[in-house]
């Protein structure tokens, strides 16, 4: 029986997926591998880098807890208006947005108590101006202020009621239809078409929605907004949410916060 054939010196490696690859094809592969790596991580941040900044919004827990005295406006949406803080991160006259835990609101705790001194704790977001808070559950987290041991005590004097609103007349005004718990802190960045199944969720729970206006009124650009009796918003206008729209209503400046009352029938896609 004749011996095999030598290989022949000029044959080239060849490389099988089930087989360990051959000596000379090694370097050749993780400088493939290497190039592959050092690419994908290139694109990632090219990516990254070419998107816009989200801001700073976030859930700040490294504040602690928050324990916050005021009175509750439950229309359209329930907000605190601050006559006293825990902390030193809510003065008096600041105006908190509220929400419950999850995609959740807190109409029904905050509706008993309108115009009432009232006490909230919970977490606390910020994105800018827009302050909200996240209620812990049930009397925890949004109770009358006389149910609450330890509440912050409101100042002696201190006008214990809410604060008359400022008619600022008729707006037209083009922006974005947000759920507010995500644009102040829940997500980020909270705006925009690839955030709308989630706003679009939150809202449908009771998370009070905010209006970003691309002008200012008065300075301000975010305005909580309701429908033109002064109730929330009707559903039909949240399949608006997260497209550039415009609608016209009713602005008014009630404390630090702005409120927008629409006309859901002016609702129309920007150009």
């Amino acid at each position: 029986m004749s011996a095999p054939d030598a290989p022949d010196a000029d044959e080239k490696p060849f490389f099988i997926g089930f087989a360990p690859p051959p000596d000379a094809l090694r370097p050749f592969l993780l400088g493939v591998a290497g190039g592959l790596v050092i690419l994908f991580a290139a694109l990632g941040w090219l990516l990254g880098a070419t998107q816009d900044d989200p801001g700073p919004a976030a859930f700040r827990f490294d504040w602690g807890r928050q324990t916050v005295t005021g009175v509750i406006d439950a229309h359209p949406y329930p907000v605190l208006h601050v006559l006293a803080s825990a902390t030193e991160r809510y003065a008096p006259g600041d105006a908190i947005l509220l929400s419950g835990q999850g995609k959740r609101g807190v109409q029904d705790r905050a509706a008993p108590l309108h115009g009432a001194l009232s006490v909230v704790s919970g977490v606390g977001m910020q994105r800018g101006p827009l302050d909200m808070i996240q209620a812990r559950g049930g009397a925890n987290g949004l109770a009358a202020f006389e149910q609450v041991e330890e509440a912050p005590l409101v100042p002696a004097g201190a006008p214990a009621d809410l604060p008359a609103p400022q008619d600022l007349g008729r707006w037209r005004l083009t922006g974005e239809i947000c759920d507010g718990k995500c644009l102040a802190g829940a997500m980020r960045p909270g705006t925009g078409l690839a955030h709308k199944a989630c706003a679009v969720l939150c809202l449908d729970g009771g998370a009070p929605p905010v209006f970003v206006s691309t002008g200012p009124v008065d300075g301000e650009t975010f305005f909580l907004i309701g429908e033109a009796e002064g109730g929330p918003v009707p559903r039909d206008l949240l399949a608006w949410t997260a497209q550039l729209v415009t609608l016209e209503g009713r602005v008014e400046r009630r404390g630090d916060l702005m409120v927008f009352l629409v006309d859901p029938s002016t609702a129309r896609l920007a150009p």
